[in-house]
């Protein structure tokens, strides 16, 4: 090998990540005696990653290129402290060859494979070119030097459509663009060279013939310095939104021996064809005739290494801390087994309801499920503020069990159990893929999100789910009582079983409730109370009767329309908002939520406001130019990824508040549009304001 082997004990780990992943590492180093260091922006300062090590480093404010992906500063931090290795977990400097290097110059043992590796996998070009001389079976494609427009514009007429624009460099869906019309070729480079410059630094492109409904499917790799690698299965990672992974299982639904022997074996030759060592991934597409075609390699450990875990018994932070340190691993292919299933979902900060916006905002209470085969992988706590500088994945919820159905059952069960409230997130879209009758019969491909999970239709459900009379008389009564709990049972110490006491007659409360501002509907509610469990629910002229069978802080038991209904809450008193969980759904919730007039001209198209945080990377129009509906304004880019603004309505500009490489916020205006045609106001029942009865209390 090109290192020469040392067997060292490591006493002390630098841990150079953040988040989930950096706890996870951080876990089985203490199980091992190593003592942790961790490293932390300004927006990191009251992470548990921070509080979990034996000692933290403050490295600087929130810019990746200044803190976490800032190899100098991180490798002195290391120094001063006296790490003897350093773990870059996954994404940042992870697939650094630069980096790798740098540490073990600085006699700092690198947890990780050669420099010399992670330079040649992580080039997708270049390590296509390698496999093709070894022989491992590529997708048809182009990974040449001739980079310009014209050039990679020829090369894909002679691949042919559909086809993948992809990053040369780097990888989890970024840079990353399917081609299905030719007249879409041009902004598809434009956008994906953009997107992997400021992902990786690097601007170049490869193209890849897509195949038609393929499985994807990696093999975990582990090697050792003394010439031994091995494969621990495969995991089934099909399942995927924009080219990043959803949900990833372990064996793969359709795995039979040899298949898996023959995956297993090529992927080991093309580790050992670089002089590779530690743990590693290589990614594969499945199509339908059994055929495989290698796609990458991932040069670390990668963010779904529980399900293998899991199905091989094996910890393989400790594996690959061992073979960091010189050790040999001490096992044969042989001795490799699985058992049982195990199937991981990733937990986004992100608005499955707006075409998964990354998302910003405080948790407000975060609650992992507990459970016989659950493993929670999360780097975050209640309090939290998750900023727009990071990878909007909050959390990794992992189910085992004897088989595939009992492991997707224990995964919907744990799914409806936590709790995240406090800003959008993908739980609730998590319960409907793995319900979803395709993916419980283990038939999903990476088309599965596209051809079969109807995310229109999934959407309405929500959205009519918001319009239920018996939920709405349920989170009417909740809002309620927690309003009065904060606002008056406290305050005047009254006791609880006075709550709703009148001397006179019936006395109803008004509410104007709107469930996720998204929506922009109010919905107006007459709550009667009778007694402290028994409520009358009035709206648009129906009667619902709803009875408190248990109420404490976080939980409540309700009964309406003769059905019982379990739930989650929180109620922050200062925004006004209620937090609800209800069987597998979130609510959000608002009394008396007032539009403004502003809302009124978002609503009609004629101003654009920003959807997310982040920095605009691209502008396409002038003042006064003329534009169509649905055309390219401006990109933005966060948490890595890129969005693209479009027009609403034709028009043309009536003024640009906003520059390239400008930092923008959630909310803020980035262009008025003059319609060609007066557009009627919206007329909403909601924007009248209305005023808290206080007797109502």
């Amino acid at each position: 090998n090109i290192y020469e082997m040392q067997k060292t004990k490591i006493k002390t780990l630098l841990v150079a990540n953040r988040g989930e992943i950096a706890l996870r590492i951080m876990r089985t180093a203490k199980s091992l005696g190593i003592g942790t260091i961790a490293i932390y922006a300004k927006a990191d300062a009251d992470a548990p990653h921070r509080h979990f090590a034996d000692e933290a480093i403050f490295i600087g404010d929130d810019a990746e290129e200044k803190t976490y992906l800032n190899a100098n500063k991180i490798i002195a931090v290391a120094k001063q402290a006296k790490a003897d290795a350093l773990h870059p977990g996954y994404g940042f400097l992870s697939e650094n060859a630069d980096f790798a290097e740098a540490v073990r110059a600085n006699g700092i043992i690198f947890v990780g494979p050669p420099a010399e590796a992670i330079a040649l996998m992580g080039n997708k070009a270049a390590a296509k070119r390698r496999m093709i001389e070894a022989g491992v079976p590529c997708v048809p494609g182009y990974e040449g030097e001739d980079q310009t427009d014209a050039g990679l514009i020829a090369q894909a007429e002679k691949i042919g459509l559909p086809l993948m624009v992809k990053a040369a460099a780097g990888g989890g869906g970024r840079g990353m663009r399917l081609v299905l019309d030719k007249n879409d070729l041009q902004d598809a480079i434009k956008t994906a060279r953009l997107e992997a410059e400021n992902a990786f630094g690097s601007a170049e492109l490869i193209l890849e013939k897509a195949i038609s409904s393929p499985r994807h499917v990696e093999v975990q790799l582990i090697g050792d310095q003394h010439g031994n690698m091995l494969h621990l299965g495969e995991r089934d990672c099909s399942v995927q939104r924009r080219h990043q992974k959803v949900i990833e299982e372990s064996p793969c639904p359709i795995m039979t021996d040899k298949l898996r022997a023959d995956m297993g074996k090529a992927a080991v030759a093309a580790a050992k064809g670089i002089n590779y060592f530690n743990a590693g991934t290589v990614e594969f597409l499945l199509d339908e005739s059994g055929a495989f075609y290698f796609l990458e390699m991932n040069t670390r450990l990668q963010v779904e290494h529980p399900i293998t875990e899991c199905v091989t018994g094996l910890d393989l932070v400790e594996m690959q801390l061992q073979v960091a340190s010189g050790q040999p691993l001490g096992l044969s292919q042989s001795d490799i087994s699985l058992s049982g299933h195990a199937i991981e979902v990733r937990l986004y900060a992100e608005d499955p309801m707006a075409d998964f916006q990354p998302k910003t905002g405080t948790i407000t209470n975060w609650q992992a499920a507990r459970g016989e085969g659950i493993r929670n992988d999360a780097g975050i706590v209640s309090g939290q503020a998750i900023l727009p500088f990071y990878d909007p994945m909050l959390a990794k919820i992992i189910a085992q069990g004897s088989d595939r159905e009992e492991a997707r059952q224990r995964l919907v069960a744990a799914l409806k159990e936590t709790i995240l409230f406090g800003l959008p997130n993908n739980r609730d879209f998590l319960i409907a893929c793995l319900t979803h009758p395709i993916f419980a019969a283990g038939k999903a491909t990476t088309h599965f999100l596209q051809e079969y999970f109807d995310i229109d239709a999934w959407v309405k459900e929500q959205l009519d789910k918001r319009q239920d009379k018996i939920i709405i008389a349920i989170l009417a009564v909740l809002y309620h009582l927690a309003e009065y709990k904060i606002y008056t049972q406290a305050a005047l110490h009254t006791e609880a079983e006075l709550l709703n006491f009148n001397s006179g007659a019936k006395q109803a409360r008004v509410l104007r409730l709107n469930l996720d501002q998204a929506t922009k509907e109010a919905i107006d509610i007459n709550i009667c109370p009778l007694d402290a469990n028994h409520y009358e629910i009035m709206q648009e002229g129906e009667t619902c009767p709803v009875r408190l069978i248990s109420y404490t802080d976080n939980q409540a038991v309700l009964e309406a329309n003769n059905k019982q209904f379990t739930l989650s809450y929180q109620f922050v008193a200062d925004e006004g908002q209620l937090f609800t969980s209800i069987d597998g759904q979130n609510f959000t919730c608002m009394n008396l939520y007032a539009i403004t007039d502003r809302q009124e001209e978002i609503d009609s198209g004629t101003q654009l406001v920003s959807p997310i945080h982040g920095s605009v990377t691209d502008i396409f129009v002038k003042a006064d130019m003329p534009i169509q509906a649905g055309q390219r304004l401006a990109i933005i880019e966060a948490m890595k990824m890129q969005h693209e603004i479009t027009a609403r309505i034709d028009g043309h500009i009536r003024k640009i508040h906003i520059e390239a490489k400008q930092q923008v916020a959630s909310g803020d205006l980035l262009f008025e549009i003059e319609p060609i045609e007066p557009i009627e106001p919206i007329k909403n029942e909601s924007k009248r304001k209305q005023s808290i009865n206080e007797n109502s209390l």
